[in-house]
């Protein structure tokens, strides 16, 4: 019967539900530091760094050494190889964030590949040995895991199988996170690519969240031992008309309430190439709607906090001590805004600047 089901241990909802609700702790965000080693490359290319196995670690190393960076941020998600990375002295990383109240997590999707037959559209991969390798982060104290599905906005898509797809993907990655104590963040992540409007990128989102909680349910995911982070809703980068921050807000507010559960502790959107000022005062005029809002709304950001960062450390030690302040500035804005109580100012190297890039891959 498909009624006949068993609901997690009560052990094992107590401690997933603790952790997505820390998480998501009031004033508190996500920091996303899981850019796979391309992607990191590039970002040390452009200060004039080889994509060394050393560069990676010390560029995080910066971020994790942050003082009072727990002020503002309640846990980090990690790329595979920075679980196993040490600080200067020795620490391991995931040592060093836990001893500072910083939860730890990490990302265990294995990147897009082209889905078969649709048109330019992607499937996520790394299924196979997701229950091993979620078995392994726990062992290494890893509390939470991140699986990203980009879905991508063009006259004929996304497709009803895309959307599928993602939804299915999703809740079983979900569903394999917490059979090893793991809390799923969920990120189907409608991109910013394009030129379509607001309505459009509401109508796509709401379809794919309603499609995605529809699969959650079906594989009978324990909500309250989850998170989500999805886009905001906007116009496409290409679009011709922009939408102001309140406009922005009731858009992606009225999305979630017509399809995220209030069981749903929180939600964190990802900055999906916004500039890191655009995603401060977005998210805080998503706290400041007046609809009802059962959940925590929150940042995971990645670009949108590091952009500056980047700018100001460019490689050399010295310059350490003021990015680590910069990216002080842009988590506790963020924290404001978290709560509705941004009222601009946080001026890092980088605020405005666009941090989009076509077909981005984390």
């Amino acid at each position: 019967m498909t009624t006949f089901f068993s609901y997690p241990d009560p052990k094992l909802q107590k401690e997933l539900r603790e952790t997505a609700e820390a998480i998501v702790a009031p004033g508190k965000g996500i920091l996303a530091v899981d850019e796979v080693n391309e992607g990191i490359g590039k970002l040390l290319a452009a200060i004039g760094l080889d994509n060394t196995e050393n560069n990676r670690r010390r560029y995080r190393q910066l971020l994790f050494t942050t003082e009072t960076l727990s002020e503002h941020v309640s846990a980090v998600i990690l790329f595979d190889e920075t679980v196993y990375q040490k600080t200067d002295d020795g620490t391991p990383f995931v040592e060093l964030l836990k001893k500072n109240n910083i939860i730890p997590g990490i990302k265990v999707d294995k990147d897009a590949v082209p889905l078969f037959l649709s048109q330019d559209e992607v499937t996520t991969q790394g299924l196979d040995d997701l229950a091993k390798r979620c078995a392994e982060y726990k062992k290494q104290g890893c509390r939470f895991a991140k699986w990203r599905c980009p879905l991508k906005i063009g006259e004929n898509t996304p497709s009803v199988q895309a959307i599928n797809d993602t939804a299915q993907v999703l809740a079983r990655y979900a569903s394999i996170c917490q059979s090893e104590g793991l809390v799923p963040i969920v990120e189907p992540d409608v991109v910013l690519d394009g030129d379509h409007d607001i309505v459009r990128n509401q109508q796509v989102t709401e379809a794919a969240l309603a499609a995605v909680y529809k699969a959650l349910s079906d594989h009978h995911v324990f909500l309250e031992g989850t998170l989500l982070k999805p886009n905001m809703i906007t116009p496409g980068q290409a679009s011709s008309k922009k939408n102001t921050p309140e406009e922005i807000a009731v858009a992606t507010v009225s999305s979630l309430r017509r399809t995220v559960p209030a069981a749903v502790p929180g939600i964190a959107f990802l900055s999906g190439g916004q500039s890191e000022e655009e995603a401060t005062v977005n998210l805080n005029a998503i706290n400041q709607v007046t609809l009802k809002k059962p959940w925590a709304l929150t940042f995971s950001y990645g670009r949108a906090l590091q952009a500056s960062v980047w700018k100001t450390w460019a490689g050399k030690d010295e310059n350490t001590k003021a990015a680590q302040l910069e990216l002080l500035k842009r988590t506790k804005a963020n924290d404001l805004a978290s709560q509705g109580k941004y009222q601009g100012g946080a001026k890092t190297s980088a605020a405005v600047k666009s941090n989009f890039s076509a077909n981005h891959k984390y």
